[in-house]
């Protein structure tokens, strides 16, 4: 079973899992003014019947006639610390602190300002509180004991962040590995998708020649054919004409009666 801090009200000493305080109670020479006796002791009625807010207006109420008055922080820090608003309990018992020239009243404040600490779960702060609380007085032996457990809850909050701290490098390292990664398939595809774009141009030009190399070749295959029609037409043509001067030769031929020795 986990164990718990020790708190303390009044005289007595006692194990809770919520933690009690010391209340100062105002009475003769600390208080100047009967108005504000009457403030803080009503507010001390209303803390004693568990009305810890209307508690914490009368201890307001005193401190504003008041504002030196060390039972009005401090007795207000207890009201706010049943509140859970232990932020503000600190703040409270801080003044106290210095505005105190007691030293039994400065390290009950420091005693009281290490359980808020340790009640918010500020467990350095509340270390701080109840070292400062021995240092005034070495025999609290309830300081000592909520010092213990304040030193081993640290120890355990330190070791839960680093915990957290080495889960995030983890989660860093492997965010990072898997951006990498993706950053190389990006990579890897728009190099991809490049080379099938100069594989398509290039492709797209090959084609490109070869469409005007066939249509070179098909107007020469043309005007081959054309050329050679007409040197058909002219080999014809002159053929021709041959054989009309060949036919006019034989004719001329014919037409020449052949001489004989012989005179018939």
């Amino acid at each position: 079973m986990e164990s718990v801090a020790k708190g303390r009200e009044g005289n007595s000493m006692k194990r809770v899992s919520v933690l009690c305080f010391v209340l100062l109670v105002c009475t003769g020479a600390p208080c100047d003014a009967q108005s504000t006796r009457s403030l803080v002791n009503g507010g001390n009625d209303l803390y004693k019947e568990q009305k810890f807010n209307d508690a914490e207006v009368n201890y307001r109420k005193a401190l504003e006639k008041e504002q030196e008055l060390v039972q009005g922080h401090f007795n207000l820090g207890n009201s706010l610390y049943k509140q859970g608003k232990f932020d503000e309990s600190v703040k409270e018992y801080e003044t106290a602190v210095l505005k105190s020239e007691q030293k039994e009243t400065k390290a009950q404040a420091y005693y009281n300002m290490g359980n808020s600490q340790l009640k918010a779960q500020k467990y350095q702060d509340a270390v701080k509180s109840y070292v400062e609380s021995l240092k005034i007085n070495p025999n609290d032996q309830e300081a000592k004991y909520n010092l213990s457990y304040a030193l081993a809850k640290m120890k355990e909050q330190q070791q839960q962040q680093q915990n957290k701290n080495e889960k995030n490098q983890d989660k860093d390292k492997k965010d990072q590995q898997k951006q990498g990664q993706d950053k190389q398939k990006q990579d890897q595809e728009r190099q991809k998708q490049e080379q099938e774009k100069k594989d398509q141009q290039r492709q797209q030009k090959q084609q490109n020649e070869q469409d005007s190399q066939e249509q070179k070749e098909q107007k020469s295959g043309q005007q081959e054919k054309q050329m050679s029609k007409a040197d058909a037409n002219r080999i014809l043509e002159v053929l021709k004409n041959n054989e009309k001067n060949v036919q006019k030769k034989l004719r001329v031929r014919q037409g020449v009666r052949a001489k004989t020795d012989k005179d018939w």
